[in-house]
């Protein structure tokens, strides 16, 4: 298994922002056939380090991750991002 973590850090950190975009993340869960796991977060300690949402996905492999990332839905969500975020990490290991 594949898992993918991102985490985001939003240009506007209001509340009404950080939720609707944390409905746009979770609105791929049941429409990427390849994602077999998905839980987004929000940061609850607002310190100067934090980052605003982490997003977990799980895959069965490789090849579905690279699926994942060219599907037409997670394409919709990279374009809300990048109106969103500031800035973001990720990290990829097999789990």
């Amino acid at each position: 298994m594949i898992t993918h973590i991102v985490l985001f850090k939003l240009k506007d950190r209001s509340a009404e922002s950080v939720a609707r975009t944390v409905a746009v993340l979770k609105d791929m869960e049941g429409k990427i056939d390849v994602l077999r796991h998905l839980e987004v977060g929000t940061d609850i300690l607002h310190s100067e380090r934090s980052y605003d949402i982490g997003l977990v996905t799980k895959f069965d492999s490789m090849a579905d991750l690279d699926a994942y990332q060219v599907h037409p839905v997670h394409k919709g969500v990279i374009e809300h991002m990048s109106t969103v975020r500031e800035a973001s990490v990720s990290v990829d290991y097999e789990s």
